[in-house]
């Protein structure tokens, strides 16, 4: 629901510019004024520059001055705040037949739902001026024998400082309420929620200077300086835009297979662990960031890693990995990383739709759907579009339904006879549903 919310802000304030969400609650603390983060690699599902903590402000990768980097903030008079107020509600029904809106949380397919959302959050906005950044670097300098400096040296990575961010300014609440009168998704919410079936009403409460939303800039470390990199890598945000609003899912396809070459090899009883993880990881949000951070901490580290965990849906998993060499650990850990930031951008819904496709075992053919309407020129505005009916055939109408709804939930409007409509906005989400369902059936198709 955090993202949902925080996703909502960016859209809201800056559409098109480079303002970030936070993803999770609980990392808010870790994206304040002067974090220090690391860039995701790329994708074509992240539209986007997406980053991760690094727990280490840039006061911490600095050598000791004269001056502190707290001048920045208020008291220094280096900062500027602003306050304004986003409201947004939501009032939905659907009756009969299959609807859907494609930014809900629950669709109805048959009989009658009812979707409510509602909030009102007061921001405050905090921005750092780079100017006084550019002072700073003149009086500190880095500390190169600092752990985190030498590792993404070693590893060739780029460090980032948070300058900006969109903050709440006061304690906040947001509610979602969905009614549903033979809805078929909740059978999917009492068969695969840990929990049980999901309740319909949800609430999240956001505390009083809860990060939402930020901005950072590149720095550029060489010895002992360090400075502001204002154009850093060219124009490769656009460039892996552009490569998948032309329909070219060959390039696609290629990121796949660089990023999952390991996969393939692997042995069926390996491919059952990871499949196995991956469906927990799916069901479970904390099970989800506790592999998601297990496998970016082997990816960073330099010297030996500890795969240990309490969780049983993950012990089989990372006991194999811990002994494996380092070479299968690193690739095992960039396929593993690399489906998680796919499925990360599918929505609770569709994350429980894929799982019932697995026990239906329609997930090969519904691979092939979605990158059939990935080969299409989606450009702005709404596309329309024509894929094989055959596609859309399934042996029983419950399949047919699940793939339809899951494929709307990114966006993509679908009509049996196979034609459709979709966003040019809407094809990183379908990027990453092809890439979530690519390595879920080749894993499903190895047992």
């Amino acid at each position: 629901m955090f993202k949902k919310v925080t996703q909502s802000i960016v859209n809201q304030m800056d559409p098109k510019g480079d303002l970030v969400p936070v993803h999770s609650i609980l990392d808010h603390e870790h994206f304040k004024p002067l974090c220090l983060l690391k860039r995701k690699r790329k994708a074509m599902f992240h539209p986007s520059p997406c980053y991760k903590r690094t727990c280490y402000r840039l006061d911490d990768v600095l050598l000791p001055g004269d001056k502190s980097t707290e001048s920045l903030f208020p008291s220094g008079g280096g900062q500027d705040s602003r306050q304004f107020t986003i409201k947004k509600s939501v009032s939905d029904r659907v009756d009969g037949g299959l609807s859907l809106s494609v930014d809900s949380a629950s669709v109805g397919l048959k009989g009658a739902a009812s979707l409510a959302k509602e909030w009102s959050i007061k921001l405050e906005k905090n921005n750092i001026l780079l100017p006084k950044l550019e002072v700073l670097k003149t009086e500190r300098k880095i500390n190169a024998n600092h752990s985190l400096i030498q590792q993404l040296q070693k590893a060739r990575q780029n460090l980032y400082v948070v300058h900006e961010t969109i903050e709440t300014s006061e304690e906040t609440s947001y509610t979602e309420s969905t009614e549903a009168e033979g809805n078929f998704m909740t059978q999917f919410y009492a068969k695969f929620c840990v929990k049980g079936t999901r309740e319909n009403k949800q609430s999240i409460t956001i505390p009083k200077g809860c990060t939402l939303a930020f901005r950072a800039i590149q720095l550029a470390i060489t010895d002992r300086s360090w400075g502001l990199d204002y154009f850093p890598e060219g124009h490769n945000r656009l460039l892996v835009s552009d490569g998948v609003s032309q329909g070219k899912l060959g390039l696609l396809q290629a990121e796949v297979k660089k990023n999952c070459e390991i996969l393939p090899k692997l042995s069926s009883d390996l491919s059952i662990i990871l499949l196995k993880a991956f469906k927990a990881v799916m069901r479970d949000r904390t099970l989800f960031q506790e592999l998601s951070q297990r496998m970016e901490a082997a990816l960073d580290e330099t010297g030996s890693w500890e795969l240990k965990t309490e969780s049983p849906d993950l012990k089989d998993l990372l006991s194999t990995l811990q002994y494996s060499s380092s070479h299968i650990l690193l690739q095992m850990a960039e396929a593993i990383t690399y489906t998680l930031d796919a499925l990360d951008e599918l929505t609770e819904d569709q994350l429980l739709l894929l799982l019932e496709s697995l026990e239906e075992k329609i997930a090969s053919q519904q691979l092939k759907l979605v990158g059939s309407i990935l080969e299409h020129d989606i450009r702005q505005g709404k596309e329309h579009f024509s894929v094989d009916a055959s596609l859309l055939s399934f042996s029983r109408e419950k399949e047919q339904k699940i793939t339809i709804a899951m494929v709307e939930m990114s966006g993509a409007k679908l009509q049996m006879d196979g034609s459709g409509v979709c966003t040019e906005e809407a094809v990183s989400a379908i990027a990453a549903l092809y890439v979530s369902l690519y390595v879920l059936s080749l894993l499903s198709n190895s047992n």
